[in-house]
């Protein structure tokens, strides 16, 4: 059982690093959605935030890295890949904090805590690469927008999470952590 246990995970785990990784690419090549640079939906954290109720933290780290290394290799760009890595791991590291410690019912928060830290990472990163302090001036706009984007994508993670687990047929393939 266990192996068969494992063997799932596994392959939930690749199944939504490839379904992240699309949507990755994709998003990376759709215009931006707001004049301000730098903002977007990170619809690829519903796949993260998935992989973390559903596999565990472990395996939604590794999602992570994947999907940043292979979406800055797939997108052509490579020159984001510290920066997104950077906003990821962060973003990760507070998600994986509190996705145990708040109920599932506020996935949301999770969401947009991680955003806000993601969008941290992000300017850490620019401001140590850039030698250019000034950079944190654009942290209260990204921070605002990281709460906005990070609630959309928590919802719709909430939404997926909470319609799979009433789906019988599905329990045994996501009872996975």
């Amino acid at each position: 059982m266990k192996q068969t246990r494992t063997t799932r995970k596994i392959a939930l785990t690749g199944i939504l690093s490839a379904m992240a990784l699309v949507v990755f690419v994709i998003e990376a090549q759709l215009p931006s959605l707001t004049p301000i640079p730098g903002i977007k939906l990170g619809l690829a954290n519903i796949f993260t935030l998935f992989a973390l109720y559903f596999t565990g933290p472990t395996c939604a780290f590794l999602l992570l890295i994947v999907r940043v290394t292979l979406g800055s290799v797939f997108s052509g760009q490579m020159s984001v890949f510290l920066y997104s890595m950077a906003g990821g791991l962060l973003a990760f590291l507070v998600m994986r904090l509190l996705y145990r410690r708040l109920p599932e019912s506020q996935t949301f928060a999770v969401s947009a805590l991680g955003a806000i830290a993601h969008n941290t990472g992000q300017i850490l990163m620019a401001a140590l690469l850039m030698r250019t302090p000034a950079l944190f001036a654009y942290l209260p706009v990204l921070l605002i927008s990281g709460i906005v984007t990070g609630l959309f994508t928590g919802f719709a993670a909430q939404f997926a999470i909470k319609a799979l687990k009433k789906n019988k047929a599905l329990k045994p393939y996501l009872d996975l952590y």
